[in-house]
């Protein structure tokens, strides 16, 4: 018993001494000249790894995609996720180390995903970068995945600086979010229901397109006639809100009645016409908030905010407006942890670190 208690206190002096070790060093980073973070993120179905300097320069951005993984199942299945992370995020955190031509002693911080997300993908990204930051003795870093998508813009244009308002759209998240500083964010309105890229996945479903779905409709409708068939237009109660589940309803019920006729799917034509109808209401909600509380600019995050409809649209719309309008490059778009390092360099200026007790918040809100 006496031994047992003997290398408790150790461990608890050992811990201790660890968090003054990484409290001193973000406050002395906070005046460093170059500061480069190594994230990881791993909150679905992507295991990425990065290094950035300063928030907004990119040294070294490796990403494993599971898709192959999940293509057999028609989406992502957690349990296999999980065991995909397990295998793969020592590779990706050496991979982007190699790429950089950088040693872990050369990194001035690590970040990781904490939420929201898959609650096991989470913690084994967690996990593996709390050990890591106790081992190298580095300051550790939690970020919300949604600040993570925000942030992904000030990668791609380094001129861009808070306040504006940004539209988050996603497979789990359809938001409007006025950011009014580093890490501070006011909520102007959100989906009541299906998110914008969970309502792209239903429909291609509905089209029998392979997962994933979102960028199957998004090429189809390419080809096809938005003016195919109209789809309703939602009322929300909130100003800012979204409303996506009486488009995929309706979707659903003019499939099944041609089928019921035993006709063929248009299904270019019907993608067309389903895109048009979410962008176009994503674009209207994200334009009336940007003006009606007089943002400077405006910027889209998140993985749909590669869909090319809507980039077209809302930049036909933004120009006409006047209104300075920024999207991530499109390979920024999806998870990637060089999102994560560049929010976390901002939470480090502010002195923010994580403790060794950090743990994995699915249901993280990012306000």
């Amino acid at each position: 018993m006496e031994q047992y208690q003997g290398s408790e206190r150790s461990r608890q002096h050992q811990r201790t001494a660890y968090t003054q070790s990484v409290q001193e060093q973000a406050e002395a980073l906070r005046g460093k000249e170059r500061v480069r973070i190594l994230a990881l993120e791993t909150s679905c179905d992507e295991t990425a790894a990065a290094i950035v300097e300063n928030g907004r320069e990119i040294i070294a951005n490796v990403v494993f995609s599971q898709i192959d993984l999940h293509a057999l199942y028609g989406g992502v299945v957690p349990e296999i996720a999980s065991r995909a992370h397990v295998e793969a995020c020592d590779r990706v955190v050496d991979q982007a180390l190699t790429e950089a031509d950088m040693a872990l002693t050369d990194v001035d911080a690590l970040a990781v995903t904490c939420g929201p997300g898959l609650v096991g993908a989470l913690l084994t990204g967690v996990s593996c970068m709390k050990g890591l930051a106790y081992a190298a003795g580095k300051p550790l870093i939690a970020v919300n995945h949604i600040e993570g998508h925000v942030s992904a813009n000030y990668l791609t244009h380094p001129d861009l600086t808070p306040p504006f308002v940004c539209l988050v759209v996603s497979g789990g998240h359809s938001h409007l979010v006025r950011v009014s500083d580093y890490g501070c964010y006011e909520l102007l309105g959100q989906t009541t229901d299906d998110a914008a890229g969970e309502a792209f996945d239903k429909a291609a479903r509905v089209l029998g397109l392979p997962y994933p779905g979102g960028p199957r409709i998004d090429a189809l409708a390419e080809e096809g006639d938005p003016r195919f068939m109209a789809l309703p237009h939602p009322h929300t109660d909130g100003r800012y809100d979204y409303s996506f589940s009486g488009m995929k309803t309706a979707f659903l019920n003019a499939a099944n009645k041609l089928e019921m006729k035993g006709k063929p799917l248009p299904k270019a034509d019907m993608a067309a016409s389903f895109r048009h109808a979410v962008v176009s209401a994503l674009v209207e909600k994200a334009m009336l908030a940007a003006t009606e509380t007089h943002a400077p600019a405006l910027a889209m995050a998140g993985g749909v905010s590669a869909n090319r409809l809507l980039r077209r649209m809302m930049a036909e719309t933004c120009q006409r407006a006047g209104l300075p309008l920024y999207m991530p490059r499109v390979d920024l778009c999806t998870d990637n942890a060089a999102m994560i390092a560049s929010a976390a360099y901002y939470r480090l200026c502010r002195g923010e670190t994580a403790p060794l007790t950090l743990n994995a918040v699915p249901t993280l809100r990012l306000v």
